[in-house]
């Protein structure tokens, strides 16, 4: 009896100190500029589920936790910016149901449609929006209004949510004698969205637009650029169309296309690394649940890729899905 129950006691004394002590989980690196988590981008507000550009949209993002709602700038024929991605009507809009606007179709380029720039802000008052993408849901479609860029100001400021606007195809309003420019400068400034700390900051395809606005204002800009290959199918398709040493003269960040950050499953193109050596933050486009980058890849696998490769801000129609996988990443 005696022998085992020394026997006994070595046994737990043994167990007690001999086992190794679990180790907790060391807490997820981002690898961001900042170090702080990727900050989660709503692509025209939650575009997954409510027509996209709307202030409905904007909203639903921000009640599922994006960080930052993006519009989409384009001029009406008055002048005013408001929150569109197409400078064409029929794809977000119900405008081919107004017989009053049926002379206003008429052809640009190789597409017949009714455009932007023909219309007044009060004309557009009169159409509703529509979700484009006949895969998403249609249930709201020509309830809501087409909101103005200072709209989308005022909700987020209630909200108290940065925005990332877009200016689109700014070359081509200058062309028609409607530069977005002035517009863009005296909102900025009226608010106080023209420093470097600004709530907002300014993207655009066009680098000589954001040069431009870059002796105006200290807001923070964001040079996007997609493959040259596009372009010039004989070029590295890893070639962005403006180059990182030529955008750092003038940008704080860039949005390139998700494929020039990282292949099909996952790797690392170096893109991120060569950006953030040069101080510019990096937010790649677009990241969508119902689009997955490659065959067997759901929504949140790509995200983790891109958190992982350290982008300080990516691009989603579905906020939801991007805020719980960084969630889940975080161990939160």
């Amino acid at each position: 009896m005696l022998y085992r129950m020394i026997g006994s006691g070595l046994a737990a004394l043994c167990l007690t100190a001999c086992t190794p002590p679990v180790e907790e989980a060391e807490p997820f690196q981002w690898q961001t500029l900042s170090g702080e988590p990727t900050l989660v981008i709503a692509h025209r507000g939650a575009s997954g589920a409510l027509p996209e550009h709307t202030l409905e949209a904007y909203s639903l993002a921000i009640e599922q936790g994006a960080d930052i709602i993006e519009p989409d700038l384009v001029m009406t024929a008055d002048g005013v910016l408001v929150a569109r991605h197409d400078r064409y009507l029929s794809t977000t809009t119900d405008v081919a149901d107004k017989p009053e606007f049926a002379d206003r179709r008429r052809i640009q380029g190789d597409r017949n449609d009714w455009w932007i720039e023909d219309f007044t802000l009060e004309e557009l008052r009169t159409l509703r929006a529509r979700q484009p993408r006949a895969d998403r849901p249609q249930d709201f479609n020509g309830q809501f209004l087409i909101p103005t860029f200072e709209e989308v100001l005022d909700l987020a400021a209630e909200a108290g949510i940065p925005t990332e606007p877009e200016v689109k195809s700014p070359g081509h309003f200058v062309s028609i004698g409607l530069d977005p420019l002035p517009e863009l400068v005296r909102i900025l400034r009226q608010r106080g969205l023209d420093s470097a700390d600004a709530m907002t900051s300014i993207q655009c395809f066009e680098p000589d637009f954001l040069a431009r606005l870059d002796g105006e204002v200290d807001t923070p800009l964001l040079m996007l650029v997609f493959p040259m290959a596009e372009l010039d199918p004989s070029v590295d398709p890893l070639m962005p169309t403006v180059s990182l040493a030529d955008m750092a003269a003038f940008a704080d960040g860039v949005g390139p296309a998700k494929s020039l950050v990282m292949g099909p499953h996952g790797s690392d193109t170096g893109f991120i690394s060569a950006a953030h050596a040069l101080g510019l933050s990096v937010h790649p486009w677009t990241f969508r649940d119902d689009q997955p980058v490659a065959p067997g890849i759901d929504a949140a696998t790509e995200l983790e890729w891109i958190y992982r490769l350290g982008a300080d801000g990516i691009f989603t129609d579905f906020p939801a899905t991007a805020v719980d996988v960084r969630r889940q990443l975080a161990g939160e």
